[in-house]
């Protein structure tokens, strides 16, 4: 017996979907009616949307990502960690017929206190398509990940794309810069600032001061300041990982060469995966056996 589902990432700003039989891709669709992005309409109206023809009463919808924050859908309440990699499939927050919610993750201790949506279901698929002990997993807030074969164990949040968007467009550090350029020589500048010296908030200033004396191309800032984050946040994040434990990037190909080169500066090596195939081997796994 063959079996159709519908899953679908639903993050703050965007949607897509992706209608399955089996493990086939029948059809993707996008939509920028993120969760934040409604416009008046209600949630149910918007998935009727995105999924007109697709479905029928029987058949199943699973979601993931900020569909099930307190700003989404309906909460689906954190599950905390350590948690099995199998938990996450067995505990869904029902919003309709046949229609179901991923549970993020949550670590709340004295040293650590962390929430993720969406992550959880990459990996879901990236333990089983790239087996390791610590996941990172880039982004506007980029996740370092504990896990084995079974559990996640613990997980950390650096903010660092948050911060570069942040500095570049409402700071004076990228206050009245011309259109800014592709500059490897510049990242990886920044990149090896960033390793030297991790302790970054010193640093900041200086990047505006670099391009005020000419000792920075203005052209080539928003370059420059990526390295000295993205160098900053593995320095730093040096002693989450331990030595000997296998490390995989999970991002698009653009944030997976610039951390791989992180990694590769401080001596470690590292495999990767596409975000995009991490998320659908996951929800994937939890569609499927919703469905059958």
């Amino acid at each position: 017996m063959t079996s159709r589902y519908i899953a679908i990432d639903w993050g703050s700003t965007n949607l897509r979907a992706w209608l399955y039989q089996d493990e086939q891709c029948l059809e993707s669709r996008q939509s920028e009616a993120g969760i934040t992005r409604l416009n008046g309409k209600s949630p149910e109206a918007v998935l009727a949307e995105v999924t007109q023809n697709w479905r029928d009463g029987a058949t199943p919808v699973v979601m993931a990502g900020m569909v099930g924050s307190n700003v989404g859908w309906k909460i689906a309440p954190y599950l905390p960690v350590p948690a099995h990699f199998s938990a996450i499939g067995e505990q869904l927050t029902s919003v309709d017929d046949n229609v179901w919610i991923i549970p993020g993750l949550c670590v709340s201790r004295d040293d650590n206190h962390n929430v993720m949506r969406g992550e959880e279901t990459q990996l879901l698929g990236a333990r089983t398509l790239s087996p390791s002990s610590v996941y990172v997993m880039p982004g506007t807030h980029c996740k370092w990940v504990q896990a084995d074969a079974e559990q996640i164990h613990d997980f950390r949040t650096v903010m660092t794309g948050e911060l570069h968007h942040l500095l570049l467009t409402h700071s004076l550090v990228g206050a009245g810069l011309p259109a800014q350029e592709a500059s490897p020589a510049a990242f990886t500048a920044g990149l090896e600032r960033g390793i030297a010296s991790p302790d970054v908030l010193p640093k900041l200033f200086e990047v505006r001061a670099s391009h005020v004396l000419g000792n920075l191309p203005r052209e080539q800032v928003n370059e420059f300041l990526s390295g000295l984050l993205i160098g900053a946040e593995v320095a730093s994040m040096r002693d989450f990982v331990a030595q000997g434990q296998a490390i995989t990037i999970v991002a698009g190909s653009a944030l997976t060469s610039r951390y791989q080169q992180a990694f590769h500066a401080i001596g470690r090596d590292v495999a990767t995966i596409s975000g995009d195939t991490a998320f659908q081997a996951g929800i994937r796994s939890i569609a499927h056996a919703v469905a059958n």
